[in-house]
């Protein structure tokens, strides 16, 4: 079947093309987001942080399609502030720049969670140190915390841009189906097997398949690596 959608010798690269940008931004912009929630959460407690906590994993749990649906209210021209946005030039609804919002939504919990596990598991008494001889909390997150916890960053990061290329739910309500707009992989999926075209269905399965693989395998390798750099750094 596949052999069909090379039939005419040409692949459309829009979908692939419009899905790493998805998914790069969204996970550019989540892991600024996430790693800063995880440091606030992680070294200041408060009655409230497990009400905030909860709210920061809640996209995990949702289904994509409410993340969506609340996106709209949120954002969509008659939303919360989609009227300002709209007199601001700003218009999210049916756009790439929609499906930015609705995968960093999506894909933030994951870094939120690895971040927060990696500095919790950062030695307080290296940044009390730190702070003792007149470091700024600033310079202690960025020369110690994060140094220290970066390599569980980074896996969360890179299961996060995973997840960001396999989103359809959340991109769906807020972006649409716009064939080189705003189709990524998982749209492109969904619509060209309820047309019909099985062929094209197939091929596009197959695309993301194989991005997953690389990325499961990458942190794979990473772990690995990590595994035993703490070995060493043990002996």
């Amino acid at each position: 079947m596949i052999s069909e959608f090379f039939a005419d010798g040409m692949i459309p690269w829009s979908p692939i093309l419009l899905s790493l940008k998805v998914a790069g931004l969204a996970t550019a912009a989540s892991f600024c987001a996430g790693v800063a929630a995880a440091w606030l959460l992680a070294r200041r407690r408060s009655p409230f942080s497990a009400v905030l906590d909860a709210m920061c994993t809640l996209p995990m749990i949702l289904p994509p399609t409410v993340l969506g649906y609340y996106l709209i209210l949120l954002v969509g021209r008659r939303g919360v502030i989609g009227p300002w946005l709209a007199e601001c030039g700003i218009n999210l609804i049916f756009s790439w720049q929609g499906a930015v919002v609705a995968a960093t939504v999506v894909v933030f919990p994951l870094i939120y969670k690895s971040a927060r596990a990696a500095l919790e598991l950062v030695d307080p008494r290296l940044e009390n140190a730190a702070r003792t001889l007149g470091a700024s909390e600033w310079k202690v997150f960025w020369q110690v915390s994060l140094p220290l916890a970066w390599r569980g960053i980074v896996a969360g990061g890179m299961l996060a841009f995973a997840r960001g290329m396999g989103e359809f739910g959340a991109t769906l309500f807020m972006a649409g189906n716009y064939i080189g707009i705003t189709r990524t992989i998982p749209i492109a999926i969904y619509f060209e097997w309820m047309n019909g075209n099985d062929s094209t269905a197939w091929f596009w399965t197959l695309v993301i398949i194989v991005f997953s693989l690389i990325v499961i395998v990458f942190i794979n390798l990473w772990s690995n690596h990590t595994m035993k750099y703490r070995k060493r750094e043990q002996k």
